[in-house]
């Protein structure tokens, strides 16, 4: 860690197993999620989910890319003022409240209409409680890609490989290709204060091999990582231990 480090892009996913969207700074909080992240899941059949007693999930119970690739075809973006998710992809361009149950109700019959073979039960639209969000993790994280990770898989693959297949919070690149795996238990700040504690590696599923804008398999990352690597880790999780901004083009250094 001894080359700069810099932040190239941030994302977030305001609804589990739906597209991305671009964010150039960001406030946390500590011991917080990655602000405006996973905030809505789309349940497939009865999941457990219980507001008011929240149990951490595994995704196998909501609509996501692991299994339900389409979802990938589909552009959306997600308004905060009004919680209005506007999802473009299927027929005309289609709004929702998701603060509202029918705006909810809608976005629910869309998916009934876009992956009825997907359904194991009806679909319906679950808002996070306050203090969880609907991450592949038990625990809160901010998820982090290293650009020379995917630089060496695209490599291995012999063919162009987009981060966002990772859907990752922070890109970085200054890293060598996979050192992040060697940081777990290290601390990196930003210019703001912020401080970030890696706490694991990501090991990668099948959602990897869905390209983000055709929604197609095309490839198996998993294996790929595992024939040359002998693991199926790419990125890692940290936690938020200390508040603060971070923006894009922010420098990240080591701090312990």
């Amino acid at each position: 860690m001894t080359d700069p480090i810099h932040v190239s892009a941030l994302h977030r996913y305001p609804v589990k197993g739906l597209s991305p969207e671009p964010v150039e700074r960001a406030e946390l909080e500590t011991s917080g999620f990655f602000p405006g992240d996973r905030l809505y899941a789309i349940e497939n059949g009865p999941s457990g989910f219980n507001a008011i007693a929240y149990r951490h999930q595994p995704k196998t119970k909501y609509l996501m890319l692991m299994r339900d690739e389409a979802l990938a075809r589909l552009r959306t973006r997600f308004d905060d003022a009004t919680a209005t998710l506007t999802v473009e992809g299927f027929g005309e361009p289609q709004a929702f409240r998701l603060d509202t149950e029918a705006g909810r109700d809608g976005l629910a019959d869309l998916m009934r209409r876009f992956v009825p073979e997907s359904l194991r039960g009806e679909p319906k639209v679950l808002a996070a409680p306050p203090q969880n969000r609907f991450t592949d993790s038990a625990t809160g994280y901010v998820s982090l890609i290293n650009r020379a990770s995917v630089t060496a898989l695209e490599d291995y693959l012999g063919s162009p490989v987009d981060p966002l297949r990772f859907r990752g919070n922070l890109l970085v690149e200054g890293l060598a290709p996979f050192a992040e795996l060697e940081m777990v238990g290290r601390v990196i700040e930003a210019p703001s204060g912020l401080r970030l504690k890696i706490t694991k590696r990501t090991v990668r599923c099948a959602a990897t091999n869905v390209d983000p804008v055709s929604g197609i398999r095309d490839c198996d990352i998993p294996w790929t990582l595992d024939a040359r690597l002998g693991h199926r880790d790419l990125g890692v999780y940290a936690e938020v231990i200390a508040g603060g901004a971070i923006a894009r083009g922010d420098a990240l250094r080591p701090v312990g």
